[in-house]
């Protein structure tokens, strides 16, 4: 298991963002050399974990629960036949694009650590948007890939540290519960009976579904 590209994006105008601003730094490139990935703080005020990466709407993105998003390569490759188009690294948005990890079948919690120094924990899936449709050029993106299920994971900081493309990745710690990202991710989109088996994966969860999975529980208990 590796890391096998390193990704950052800068802010740049596009015509098909809600952003006040009009920008967005999904466009996201490799780059060479290490790179320090700390926690960014809270979300709406912390953008990316990861220097030197534009985070433009911190609505939605960005803050200590996403502050690292990876995809595998595997994925991408998956997707490369289905479209029948090049999918380059970083293409999807992702600051970590891997190389022997099941992202999407990462559990909630998991704890991965690159390097040396850097340890990652899962908290949860992305959910497509419409930039990120727009930015992929595909018709009926959100669609399609919300019911694929494979939607790369986000992390957050547990130790800072820095990292480079090349990296061995190794997987630290497996939380004891069987919610994994890809369950999670179908759990607060197309399975919402999914929802209360979520609170298995306790305080790791990223708190909005944490939150989500409460209210269905509580609203449907008994």
């Amino acid at each position: 298991m590796k890391l096998l590209s390193l990704n950052v994006g800068r802010a740049r105008a596009v015509p098909y963002t809600d952003q006040p601003e009009g920008v967005t730094g999904i466009d996201k490139q490799p780059v060479d050399g290490t790179v320090r990935v700390t926690a960014p703080g809270p979300k709406g005020v912390g953008a990316s974990g990861v220097a030197g990466d534009a985070v433009c709407d911190t609505r939605h993105h960005g803050g200590d629960d996403q502050a690292v998003y990876a995809v595998a390569r595997e994925d991408l490759d998956d997707w490369e036949r289905e479209l029948e188009r090049t999918l380059p690294n970083g293409v999807f948005g992702e600051n970590l694009t891997t190389r022997g990890l099941d992202v999407s079948g990462a559990l909630i919690g998991e704890r991965w650590r690159i390097g040396s120094g850097l340890v990652l924990e899962v908290t949860c899936g992305r959910i497509p948007c419409q930039t990120f449709q727009e930015h992929l050029g595909e018709k009926g993106w959100v669609r399609r890939f919300t019911r694929k299920a494979a939607p790369g994971a986000y992390l957050r900081v547990v130790e800072p540290g820095e990292i480079r493309s090349g990296d061995p990745i190794e997987i630290v710690h497996r939380p004891d519960h069987d919610i994994t990202v890809a369950l999670q991710f179908r759990a607060v989109t197309t399975e919402r009976e999914l929802l209360p088996r979520l609170l298995a994966a306790g305080e790791a969860l990223h708190p909005q579904a944490r939150a989500t999975a409460e209210m269905y529980a509580a609203k449907y208990a008994g």
